[in-house]
Formats: C-alpha cells, sequence, structure tokens
C-alpha cells in the first residue's frame, strides 16, 4: 500500500498547462465570431469580446467573462449585509408564503388550511376591492394557529382597516408575528392618490408591543409590476423607507425602532443573477441607510420578501410560468430572501385553484428540501459575475435614490412625476425589445402553439386604471391582443410558400411559421390572401419569379419574402415586403391581421353616418 504521507494536500489542476492570459482567450473567440463575417468586416480580440457584451435594464452591462479579483466578501449578519441578513437555518431556509386573493371567503378559508397542512409556512392575504373583504379576514383565518403561522395582509384600496382588522383578530392570543402591510406610498402610487402617512405611527406602536409583529411593508413590487427596471423600483423602495423612517422619528419612534418594524417587497424575475444581485444590494443599500441613520449594526439588516413577478408570467402557454417561477425563486434564494411567494401558474388566467397554488408552494418545498438550495448561506457569494454584478446593482441603486433625495424625497418625487418618467422610460425601451424578440417570450413570441386551450379559471376583479396610478402591465400583453384579435377572425392562416428542396427552405419555413403562431395565425398551403415566399438565395433566384407569378394568379393580394426582397434579383420590387429577423414583430403581425380582416358590408351604415 501506498504511503498517503505521499499524497499532496492540494493538487494545482492547472500544472502542466501553459498560462493563458485575457488576450490568448480574445484571440480564441474573434476565431469563432469572424467565421461567419466579410473579410473587411473581420473583428479583432478587444472588438470580439466586446460583441459579447450585453446590456441589462437600468444600464447595466454584463462583461463576456469575468476574471479571479480580490475583495473582502464578509459575513453574513454583519455589514454590509450583502451575505444575508443572518445565517440561514439549514432546518427553516426561509418563509414559504402563499398569497391569497379570493373574494369568496369559504374558498379562502379552505385554501389557507390546505396550503398550511402541505407545506406553506405563513398566510398572506390580499384585502380590499381586488381581494377579501375587510370583515371576512377572521373567518379567513379561522383555522388557522396563530401561534404555529404568520400571517401578513396587505391592501390597495383599505390598508388601516385591513391592519386593524388583523389586530383584532390577533388580539391577546399567543402569535408568532407577521406584518400589517401599511405602505401609504405604495398605496398611493397603485391608485394615482396622495399618500396618507399619518396613520403609521399608532399602528408602529401597536405592532411593537407583540413580538414578532411588524406594521410595514415597503412594496417595491408595485412600480416593478408597471414595468419600472429592478434599479428604479429598489431605489424608489429605499427611498420609501426612508420617508417613513423620518416620518416615525417625527413621531418619537427612534430609528432604530423604525427599522426593526419595516419589511421590503421585491419583485423576483427569471433572470436569477440579477434577482439575486438585486437582493444582495437592497440589503447593501438599506445597511448604509441605517448607518448613516445611527441604526446599531445587528438592526440594519434589510428583511426581504421575494415575490414572483407578476409582470413576466403569461396567458399563453400558461405552463411555462412554472418554470419562469422556478427560476425566480431559486435567484430569490440565493440572493437569501426571508420569505418567497411563488404566484400560481394560472394567476393571469383568472382565481388561481388548487392546483396552481400546490405548484406554487412545491416549487419552494422541492428547490428548499429535495435540490438543497437552501442549506448554505449565501450561496452565490464569491462568485466574479454575482459579486459584480452586485455591484453594479449596488451604485446604480444609490445613484437613483440621491436623485429621488435631491428631489425632494419619495413623496415629492411620485408627486412630481420622477418615478412615473422612470416607469415610462423602462417600458418604452422594453417594448421595443418585446416586439423584436431581441427580448424572447417563450410560449408567446417564440414557440408559440396556435390554437392552444388554456384552462378556465373564475375571474378576478382588477382595479380599475386611476389617471397617475401604477396599474400592473405585463409583458406578454401585446401578443396576447394578437392572439385575440386571430380569435376573433377564426383562426386565420397565411400561406408558407416554399420553393426547392427542404434544405433550401427549411429554415425559412420554420422561422415564418413560429412567427406567424405568435400572432395566432396558422400556415398553410394554400386558400389564403397573404403569402409568404420562404426559400435560399439560390432558390429564390430559380424559382422566385414565377412563383410570385403563380400566386398573384390564384388571387393573393400580398406577398411577402422570408428574408431580403434583394435575394429576388429583378423580381425583387413585386413582393410587397420582407420578414426577417429583427423586424417588428407586433407590428407585422397586426398588419397580416389588417390584411386578414374581411371588410365591412358596403351597405352598413354606423349611427353616426345616418
Amino acid at each position: 500500500m501506498s504511503d498517503p504521507s505521499a499524497v499532496p494536500s492540494t493538487i494545482d489542476l492547472a500544472a502542466g498547462f501553459p498560462e493563458q492570459t485575457r488576450e490568448d482567450w480574445q484571440v480564441l473567440v474573434a476565431a469563432v465570431l469572424n467565421k461567419g463575417r466579410a473579410p473587411d468586416a473581420q473583428l479583432d480580440g478587444a472588438a470580439a469580446e466586446q460583441a459579447l457584451r450585453r446590456h441589462l435594464e437600468g444600464g447595466l452591462e454584463v462583461d463576456a467573462v469575468y476574471l479571479r479579483e480580490d475583495r473582502t466578501l464578509g459575513s453574513p449578519g454583519r455589514m454590509p449585509f450583502t451575505r444575508g441578513r443572518a445565517v440561514r437555518d439549514a432546518t427553516a431556509p426561509w418563509d414559504v408564503r402563499q398569497r391569497h386573493d379570493d373574494p369568496d371567503v369559504a374558498v379562502t378559508r379552505a385554501a389557507v388550511l390546505d396550503d398550511l397542512e402541505h407545506g406553506v409556512t405563513s398566510v398572506w392575504l390580499h384585502i380590499g376591492d381586488d381581494g377579501l373583504a375587510v370583515g371576512d379576514l377572521r373567518e379567513a383565518l379561522a383555522d388557522v394557529r396563530l401561534d404555529l403561522a404568520p400571517v401578513v395582509v396587505s391592501s390597495h384600496t383599505h390598508q388601516v382597516e385591513a391592519a386593524q382588522a388583523l389586530l383584532d383578530h390577533v388580539g391577546d392570543h399567543p402569535s408568532v408575528g407577521g406584518n400589517l402591510g401599511l405602505d401609504p406610498l405604495g398605496s398611493a402610487a397603485r391608485l394615482g392618490t396622495a399618500p396618507d402617512l399619518a396613520p403609521l405611527a399608532d399602528l408602529v406602536r401597536a405592532a411593537a408591543d407583540r413580538p414578532g409583529w411588524r406594521a410595514v411593508t415597503v412594496d417595491a413590487t408595485v412600480l416593478h409590476d408597471a414595468g419600472a427596471t429592478d434599479v428604479d423600483a429598489l431605489a424608489a423602495a429605499v427611498a420609501t423607507g426612508v420617508a417613513y423612517v423620518r416620518h416615525l422619528e417625527a413621531a418619537g419612534i427612534t430609528p432604530a425602532q423604525a427599522f426593526d418594524q419595516i419589511e421590503f417587497r421585491v419583485g423576483a424575475s427569471a433572470d436569477q443573477f440579477l434577482t439575486a444581485a438585486a437582493l444582495r444590494a437592497l440589503r447593501r443599500v438599506w445597511a448604509r441607510v441605517g448607518e448613516a441613520s445611527g441604526v446599531p449594526e445587528a438592526g440594519r439588516g434589510a428583511r426581504t420578501h421575494a415575490v414572483t413577478s407578476l409582470r413576466m408570467f403569461t396567458r399563453e402557454d400558461p405552463w411555462v410560468n412554472v418554470l419562469r417561477g422556478t427560476l425566480a425563486t431559486f435567484g430569490a434564494s440565493i440572493g437569501g430572501a426571508d420569505a418567497i411567494t411563488v404566484l400560481p401558474f394560472d394567476t393571469v388566467l383568472g382565481l388561481p385553484e388548487r392546483l396552481g397554488r400546490r405548484l406554487a408552494r412545491n416549487t419552494q418545498i422541492l428547490l428548499a428540501d429535495e435540490a438543497n438550495v437552501a442549506r448554505v448561506t449565501d450561496p452565490g457569494g464569491g462568485s466574479w459575475y454575482l459579486e459584480s454584478l452586485t455591484d453594479d446593482v449596488a451604485r446604480a441603486v444609490w445613484a437613483r435614490f440621491q436623485q429621488i433625495e435631491a428631489s425632494g424625497g419619495a413623496v415629492q418625487a411620485l408627486a412630481d412625476g420622477l418615478f412615473a418618467s422612470w416607469v415610462a422610460d423602462a417600458v418604452a425601451q422594453r417594448d421595443r425589445d418585446l416586439a423584436t424578440r431581441s427580448r424572447p417570450l417563450t410560449g408567446v413570441s417564440m414557440f408559440p402553439l396556435v390554437g392552444e386551450v388554456t384552462p378556465d379559471r373564475r375571474p378576478r376583479v382588477h382595479l380599475p386604471t386611476a389617471v397617475g396610478g401604477f396599474a400592473p402591465r405585463r409583458d406578454a400583453t401585446a401578443y396576447e391582443a394578437l392572439r385575440d384579435r386571430a380569435g376573433e377572425l377564426g383562426r386565420p392562416a397565411v400561406v408558407v410558400h416554399t420553393l426547392g428542396t427542404r434544405r433550401d427552405f427549411g429554415a425559412r419555413q420554420a422561422f415564418v411559421t413560429n412567427l406567424l403562431a405568435a400572432g395566432g395565425i396558422s400556415a398553410v398551403q394554400e386558400g389564403a390572401k397573404v403569402a409568404i415566399l420562404a426559400s435560399s438565395r439560390a432558390g429564390y433566384a430559380e424559382h422566385g419569379a414565377s412563383a410570385i407569378e403563380a400566386l398573384r394568379a390564384a388571387g393573393v393580394d400580398t406577398v411577402l419574402v422570408a428574408g431580403r426582397a434583394s435575394e429576388l434579383g429583378d423580381s425583387a420590387g413585386a413582393v410587397d415586403g420582407e420578414v426577417h429577423d429583427g423586424i417588428d414583430v407586433v407590428a407585422f403581425l397586426s398588419d397580416v391581421l389588417d390584411r386578414l380582416t374581411p371588410p365591412r358590408d358596403a351597405g352598413t351604415t354606423t349611427e353616426g353616418s345616418r
């Protein structure tokens, strides 16, 4: 037997290999990227690396490669709290918090009990005009043991009433705590009204008298779901928290006491690393605010509640929402969220049913207990990419926060339209990206299924969109509107006319078929007023002219070409347009549906024309 002492304690896996530099890597990247480029468009190493960089919302940039860098990582539970508010307990990694907003109190009561019996650890009731009635709160919680399960409430329309109803229900009974959900600025932003901070102090004092209870939830999902970037939503949330601390201090409540009463609710998207970085950056920024406010170090760690983003959820192919929710939950977990809510996959369709709630809670339970994601505190800590992205998000959030403070604070920024301008800018850019599919939506703008039957759900009551209010705005709505139009037309179709062999037309046929399906339009071989040619450059040169002539003779009104019209040579002017990657897909599909819409009966008159 060999001598164990002869085995080295560490093994250098790079030993024997020549040392490689960043410049060496750039040369390899350039060689790959230049394969399809013309001789006069070749990239050098630096340009090749730049070509691989991509931009995220909020002015963030992702490099092509990240190299080792020396940095002090810090520890969980200590300044600057980047790595977590505290060391994670592997046996109870985070609070699995399920949301309930069904106005039928009997349904809600049964759903709450069912969730608690199958792994949910706290209850979230949404109260008000778009949720459960205030008077039904006691009935909804009738089966909940307050000494075992925390309860939180939220409301846009009845915040103070919901908070008081929860306090009244708890009374003097033993309880493990919860949150009264007060966020007057968030409510005002959603409803387009002026915020009223007056009730905060008394309810904060009432909550502070009960162990485990808090009064305030700074809800960053209001701006997030309306379309704000993660950076802007977090900056507004930090500024809102500062406004509450100042208000409470004026009422005799110290900053340390105010910090202990605040929880942040943030949106978690399918960009798992950005979600993790956002949560880590939020804790860092809020800890800096606490330091400047004289809050003792132990009390500066921000409590965070991550909610899977409503903005990313889709009505079409809703099963993909399960995957989106999983990615978001993973990101929230590695970001150190104290509580996580996964919206059911059928949330957009209406009021979720038992299957949706079951999949939502099991997403968390499987990740925590079977995938063991939660057994490590800050598992992404030290990752060169995640640490760099966290730095970038924190700096961007701090810069935006300073802009809010310079404008007079969160209340003034809301009133003056600063937040509205940020949301409008983000929505405009995102809509362009969604329309061109540079930001793809799986199952909607990419890989859609024409003729899909979505599950039926009971309708949800939505708050009316008020002037100046930040209503939720989902990314998929433009494509869903196209699908609705197609449904009204009764499964419209476009001829996809292929030329040559499958080798010639296969790729472009698949591209066009999927693009049409994003608008609910089927691809057929004949019998439609609009046709799209699909082939290679050689196929167009050989068969294009005769194909266009045959289609026109068959009664086709509009002939388009997949690719560039110039590929048709002398017949380029005979087609009505091009279909290729990078076009405004929403505008294109809307135009096609216009062309497929039967004209109105010339003899029909409207009331206004009589």
